[in-house]
């Protein structure tokens, strides 16, 4: 039996300890928004997050996550990335979609880590990850956008943010 924390929930999973991230996060806990793209782990549609660092969940056995804190995409408004999101919409990233979680999920690590990325980090954040639609200029745009939201948001004052909206 493997336990871990998936999205702020505990879950305990009865799988071999080699069988892979991915398929026990789909199958085994019904989370499906994580997409299985490569198997090798090049592509990153599988991306998630453990302890805050995103992994590629295809060729991470579970027995690697005992323990660990692990966000999905299915968890990332809740985790506070909604901005994220909306700027994806907005940018009219999607095409297909088959690789947006995983898009999505490299992009909140990058404002994890970096807030206010420049062009470089982004593009250098990103070139992990594989798009066959090819939009590779709006997942910028709407990285930049997310940034500079998020930013604009975090300089207002207090009283501002915690006013009703009328």
């Amino acid at each position: 039996m493997v336990q871990f924390e998936v999205n702020g929930q505990p879950v305990q999973v009865e799988v071999a300890a080699e069988t892979p991230l991915l398929w026990v996060l789909r199958e085994n806990l019904g989370l499906r928004g994580t997409k299985f793209g490569c198997g090798i782990g090049v592509c990153g549609a599988c991306t998630v997050h453990r302890n805050g660092q995103p992994i590629r969940t295809c060729i991470t056995p579970v027995g690697q996550v005992a323990g660990a804190r692990l966000l999905t995409i299915e968890g990332l408004e809740a985790a506070g990335y909604g901005f994220l999101q909306q700027a994806w919409l907005e940018e009219q990233v999607a095409q297909c979609g088959y690789c947006q979680a995983g898009q999505l999920m490299a992009a909140a690590a990058l404002l994890a880590q970096r807030p206010s990325p420049t062009d470089q980090e982004i593009v250098s954040a990103m070139s992990a990850n594989l798009c066959r639609c090819g939009t590779y200029q709006r997942i910028r745009r709407a990285v930049r956008r997310a940034a500079e939201r998020r930013s604009a948001a975090q300089e207002k004052p207090a009283a501002v943010l915690a006013q009703p909206v009328r």
